[in-house]
C-alpha cells in the first residue's frame, strides 16, 4: 500500500514534474487523486502550479499539437478528440488547431498514404483505395483531405 503523500510533498513533485515536461491540469488532477489527495488540496496545488508558470493548458496544447501533427502525423480530427479527452477547453484548442494551415496537414496526409500503399495487399484498385481510405480516416484526417491526396498521388502515377 503506498503511504500518505502530504499536500507539500505533492506540491514539490509535481512542481518537479512539470519543469521537465509539459503537463495539462487534467493530468496533474489525475495524478493528484490517485495519490489520495482531497479535492480542497487539489484545487490549491492546481493554483499553485499555475501561478508559478508549471501548468498552462495553452502551452501544453500548442506543443501537443505540433507534436502529434509533426511526429505522429495525426490528423486534425484526432488531434482534436485527443485533446478533448484530456479536458482542454475548445476555447483554447480550436484556434490552436486552425492556425496549423491545410498544406501542413496535407504535407504529413501525403506521405502516410504513399508508405501505406505499398504494404498493402488488396485484390483490387478499389479494395486498396478503401483499406488507405480507412487507414487514413484512423488517423484522424477527413475524408476531403484523403480524397484530395488519393486523386494527386493516382495522377502522379499516372
Amino acid at each position: 500500500m503506498m503511504k500518505e503523500i502530504t499536500e507539500r510533498e505533492a506540491l514539490v513533485r509535481l512542481a518537479n514534474l512539470c519543469s521537465r515536461a509539459e503537463h495539462c491540469s487534467y493530468d496533474i488532477r489525475q495524478k493528484m487523486e490517485r495519490w489520495g489527495l482531497t479535492d480542497d488540496s487539489q484545487e490549491r496545488i492546481i493554483t499553485r502550479l499555475i501561478d508559478g508558470k508549471y501548468i498552462d493548458d495553452a502551452r501544453f496544447t500548442r506543443a501537443f499539437i505540433l507534436d502529434k501533427v509533426r511526429y505522429n502525423k495525426w490528423g486534425r480530427r484526432k488531434v482534436g478528440q485527443a485533446l478533448y479527452e484530456k479536458h482542454i477547453p475548445d476555447s483554447i484548442s480550436a484556434p490552436l488547431l486552425d492556425a496549423i494551415d491545410d498544406e501542413e496537414w496535407h504535407s504529413s496526409l501525403r506521405p502516410l498514404l504513399l508508405s501505406r500503399s505499398r504494404s498493402i495487399k488488396a485484390a483490387s484498385s478499389y479494395e486498396a483505395r478503401q483499406k488507405l481510405i480507412r487507414y487514413a480516416l484512423g488517423r484522424g484526417f477527413s475524408i476531403d483531405a484523403i480524397l484530395e491526396c488519393l486523386e494527386e498521388i493516382d495522377e502522379d502515377n499516372d
